[in-house]
Order: structure tokens, then sequence, then C-alpha cells
């Protein structure tokens, strides 16, 4: 008898593991499966057929327990800030002018952490991060449900959430296996410190693979499995498949015209979102793009408000506002609380299928349209010179350097060359389509049939290892 318990922290983790096949394999592989949520229990109505939810109580950091785990953000950035443009810049993001006692604290933490910031000295902090909560009565909670659950192995479907780290800490403590699956693309070479140390890691490719152990020195190769990853799976599920006729009725598009699809990401790195919209929207007015139609898809972590007077201004644009809704407000990451429908599943998967091009500021939704080989267009029009939001300096980051050296999208810095991609791809729609199934080999190192499988069957190997 096999146990597995499932943390979910947030509504992409629940879009990746509830609504592709992955439930419904692990329910085949372990005797019991129980879904340890950071979301409300109620958004699992329907999902569930033999497993059961546990929802837990949202865990607050205290200072003591912020300052240790920013100490250990920080020095990771600070080790690996040589020659990685992006760790560099995510550094910099960190520093802090406030005059508050976190402000101060921050000033002072690299001012620490640029003298003291080996791996070891980096497991030194995570310690002490995990002492200042272990008498925290809802970390106590946690510790009452894993010694009734009994779990074999603990799966954490996302590495980062600060949130986690009382969970693992409590697994150690009990001497419950955990395993976590690397969440995105550029979480390892771009980002900071993982929430814990896992004793398994879940990857998507052998080039993911190959970051975790570069960046993770105490990591066992033979630790790390390479499955790919379910966040693309829905896309060869027949559940989520629609007509091309539905799809153009849906969204009231003219099916005798060529679709451009406008993937807004979010306002935190793509505030030049407007910028782009406004450029393509404008040379269909003026006729420079021709018979095509127009449709922008907002992102799901904001509210699109920032568009609204897109929609007076340019009336033929058509939207999708993706159906994702608020399961809970007051949380310290309300954005990890919208939760996906399955309906926009369906409705993303017909976007990628149908539409005729993509254009998107250097987001993961590339990876999503390439799964249908269709071409993408990247715009970076802002740079340190031009007063614009200066999203040229991405292109510097690990994993968009790869996609920039692959030629798989077209890079565009101005007007100019937006619109000369836009009908290159709009009349030869083949260019560049062997360089996008090279880079989706790259990225995304296994077959998108059966991921779900794969994640479940390896985690059942892991639970049984002595």
């Amino acid at each position: 008898m096999k146990k597995l318990g499932i943390v979910i922290t947030d509504g992409v983790g629940f879009r990746n593991f509830i609504l592709s096949d992955f439930l419904s394999e692990a329910e085949k592989q372990f005797e019991e499966v129980v879904i340890l949520s950071c979301l409300p229990a109620s958004v699992y109505e329907g999902f569930l057929k033999k497993s059961r939810v546990i929802e837990l109580a949202v865990f607050q950091e205290k200072f003591s327990t912020w300052f240790f785990r920013k100490t250990k953000e920080i020095a990771h950035l600070q080790l690996h800030k040589n020659n990685n443009f992006g760790i560099t810049d995510n550094l910099n993001a960190n520093k802090s002018k406030v005059k508050s006692p976190r402000g101060y604290a921050t000033r002072f933490i690299f001012r620490w952490t640029s003298l003291l910031h080996s791996e070891n000295t980096i497991q030194r902090y995570t310690k002490l991060q995990q002492q200042s909560f272990k008498n925290n009565p809802i970390v106590k909670d946690y510790k009452e449900i894993f010694e009734k659950e009994k779990f074999d192995i603990l799966f954490f479907t996302h590495q980062r959430p600060p949130f986690i780290a009382p969970l693992v800490y409590q697994a150690e403590q009990l001497k419950v296996k955990t395993a976590s699956f690397i969440f995105s693309w550029d979480n390892l070479a771009s980002k900071g410190r993982m929430a814990a140390n896992f004793d398994y890691y879940l990857v998507w490719s052998d080039l993911m693979k190959k970051e975790l152990l570069h960046f993770y020195k105490k990591v066992q190769s033979q630790n790390v499995s390479v499955v790919g990853t379910p966040q693309f799976e829905p896309y060869v599920l027949d559940r989520y498949k629609i007509a091309k006729t539905d799809f153009y009725n849906r969204f009231n598009l003219d099916p005798f015209k060529k679709t451009i699809c406008f993937s807004c990401g979010d306002i935190s790195t793509s505030k030049n979102d407007e910028l782009y919209i406004t450029a393509i929207a404008e040379a269909i007015q003026e006729n420079t793009i021709q018979n095509v139609n127009l449709l922008v898809r907002t992102s799901p972590a904001e509210d699109p408000i920032r568009f609204e007077r897109f929609v007076s201004k340019f009336p033929f644009i058509k939207w999708n506002y993706p159906k994702w809704h608020l399961a809970r407000t007051g949380h310290q990451e309300e954005w990890s609380q919208r939760i996906p429908s399955k309906e926009d599943v369906a409705d993303l998967r017909s976007i990628l299928e149908y539409s005729d091009l993509n254009v998107n500021m250097l987001s993961t939704m590339s990876l999503d349209f390439m799964q249908f080989d269709k071409p993408v267009i990247n715009p970076v029009f802002g740079n340190k010179e031009n007063g614009l939001y200066d999203d040229q300096r991405f292109l510097h980051y690990p994993h968009i350097e790869n996609v920039v050296n692959s030629n798989a999208t077209r890079i565009v810095k101005n007007e100019n060359e937006l619109i000369d991609a836009i009908q290159l791809y709009a009349e030869q729609p083949n260019t560049d389509s062997e360089n996008r199934k090279q880079l989706i080999q790259l990225q995304i190192g296994k077959p998108l049939e059966g991921t779900s499988k794969r994640i479940a069957t390896i985690l059942r190997e892991w639970s049984q290892e002595k």
C-alpha cells in the first residue's frame, strides 16, 4: 500500500496537475492519493474520483522567517551572478531603498551575502529559516496531518513558493520523502532559490536537468528524472479539442481571414503590451497588414482592466479574457488564487491550433504555439536609451538566449520589423518550422502524450526506494 500526497500551490498547478491526466494516472499507481491544497477545497468539486482534499491553513511569514529566507535567496543570486544576466537582473531587482525594517534588513543582507554565499553557507541559512517557523501553530498542524496520513512520498507541484517550506520541514522531521516538479522553463537559470531542499526532482528536459545540477551542487543526478511537462498535455487530450468552425464562432472571427493572436504577459514584466497591440491594430487600420483577424488573449494572472480603452479605440479587435476565477481574496499572493476552468483550456487550445501566428513578449506562450508549429514573433522595442520599458534586457536571460540562438522566432525591435515579420509569416508560415521543432525538443524533452503517466510512474518508483 503506497500513499501519495500532492501539494497544489496555485492556479497554474491546478491546471497542470488537475486538468491534465495526472490525477487519474496517480490513482492507478498509488492505492491512496491525497491533495494538500493551498487553494480552497471547493475548487476541486467535480474533479475527484478516488482522491480527497485537505485544505491547508495559509502560512504567514513572521519577520525572522522572512529574514533567513531572504538571506538564503540573495546568497543564491550572489553565488551564481557571474556570467548570468538573468540572475544579476533579479539580484538588482531585490535591492531596496525603502526606510522600513525590511528595507534596512535587505540592505544588510546584501552586504552580508556579498561575502558569505557559498553553497554550504546557503544550507546554514536554510536551517535557520526552518528553526524560525518550527514552533508556529500552523506548522505544528502540518505535523499532525503528516502523522495521521503517513504519506510514502510528498509531491510538490511547484518548487518556489515560500509557504511550502514548512511542509518540507515537517516531511524531513518525519522522514517522508519529497519530490518537486520544476515549475517553468526560466525558474532555474534566471530565478532565485527554491523554497527548500527536496529528495527528488522532476524536470522538463535534459537541458533543465543540466541547469539543476549546475545551480544545486548537492543534488545527485540519479535523483533527477526528465519527464516533460503536463503544462502542454491538454493539447493532445481529446476532451479539450473543439472544431475549427466553433473557434471562429466563439471569438466572432472572419473564417476567410488569417488570425493573428497577440498573447499578453502580466504587467510586471510585459509593460509594453499596449504599444505592441497598438502597432498591429494601426497597421491593420492603414491596410499595411491586410485580411487578418486580430485576437488578443490577456494574461490570466491579472485583471485585464489596463486594456479597457482598446475595446472602444479598436472595435475590430477580438478579445479572449481567460476564464480563471479568483477563488480567495486576501491571500499574500492573490494571483496564485486564480483558478482556470476546463472551458478556458479548450479556448486556449483552439487559439493555438487555429490561429495562424502568434505575437508575444518572450513568454512561454511561444512554446505553446510551437506545439502546433505556429510561427511566433517576439517584440522587444524597449531599451535603456529610448525611454520605453527595457524589455530588450530579457534577451540576455539564459533561457531566452536559447530562443534567440535557435532562430525559432522572429525577435523584432521596432514597428517596421514587427510588420515585416507578420507579413513574412502570413505568406510563408513554414518559415523557421524546423527551428521551432528543434527548440521544442531542447526545452521539452519528452512527447506530450503520456506525460502524466511518466510522472506518476516515477513517483511510484521513488516511493518504493529504501
